[in-house]
């Protein structure tokens, strides 16, 4: 009938809004419930015992430096080459007379040894004609010294001044034949040597590389007449690379002194299918 109200519908605007809160507080009410356990289950778990913490040092091996020596060894190779090492050649000409036996390619001499000769005669005639010019220098100087000797008696006897006529008394052919002897015995000492050097001999102890002359030929001053090397100090390069140079202590330009002697050397080679060995020095 009309003017009456139902109540139907407020029942069902209250069970519907209740069904809203169920579907949208479900969640908050899990997570609530999830912290609330959590934090109930925190609190009932026993409180863990506190350990001093104890530092343990990792193990290590020691050992006591000690000051020592050490010594580095580099290992290069180089060429052995002679320190002296000449061209003979000759200082006067002629024919060669005379050739040791020892010169001859690889031949081994002594200081002093006499490798070739040429031939003499000639400049043993220039000695003697050398020592008859003195000769006869020294006559003529007896000569002028007794008539300057003449001539200082009879300047005295007439009472002339000894010191204003030097020529009176023969000075200056004395001078003359003074300078006439050096002049000779010069011209002597000269034919002396040039005799001397017909003998050619070794300046020193070594060997020969090269022959180029043999007995019989005629040399002429400068002429080369073969190469020979000294045997009494070798000399090697060796290479080294600016590494190896800091390991043996030097620097670019060494150079030994009496104070700074350079790194001893061990060379070793083999000759004749034996191992030899020598020592040297960084110079």
């Amino acid at each position: 009938m009309d003017g009456q109200t139902t109540p139907a519908p407020k029942k069902r605007d209250i069970g519907l809004l209740i069904r809203r809160l169920l579907v949208g507080g479900l969640p908050l009410f899990v997570i609530v419930a999830g912290i609330l356990g959590l934090a109930g289950m925190s609190a009932l778990k026993p409180t863990p015992e506190e350990k001093e913490e104890v530092i343990k040092a990792p193990p290590v091996l020691v050992a006591a430096a000690l000051e020592e020596v050490a010594r580095l060894s580099v290992v290069t190779q180089g060429e052995v080459r002679p320190r002296t090492e000449i061209k003979l050649v000759p200082q006067v000409s002629g024919k060669i007379t005379h050739v040791s036996p020892s010169f001859i390619e690889g031949g081994a001499f002594e200081k002093g040894d006499e490798l070739l000769r040429i031939e003499p005669e000639e400049y043993r005639l220039r000695v003697v004609q050398a020592r008859a010019n003195v000769a006869q220098a020294r006559t003529r100087l007896r000569s002028e010294e007794a008539e300057a000797e003449v001539a200082r008696r009879e300047a005295g006897e007439l009472g002339l001044d000894t010191a204003t006529s030097p020529l009176a008394l023969r000075e200056p052919q004395l001078a003359e034949a003074r300078a006439m002897i050096d002049s000779a015995e010069a011209a002597l000492g000269e034919a002396e040597l040039q005799l001397a050097r017909t003998s050619i001999r070794a300046p020193f102890s070594g060997r020969v590389r090269r022959k180029n002359v043999d007995i019989g030929q005629y040399i002429t001053p400068g002429m080369e007449l073969g190469d020979i090397f000294s045997v009494q100090v070798m000399q090697v390069a060796l290479p080294l690379t600016d590494a190896e140079l800091g390991q043996l202590g030097l620097q670019v330009g060494f150079i030994e002194t009496a104070e700074n002697n350079g790194p001893a050397v061990i060379l070793e080679a083999l000759v004749s299918g034996r191992p030899h060995q020598w020592t040297g020095r960084i110079v």
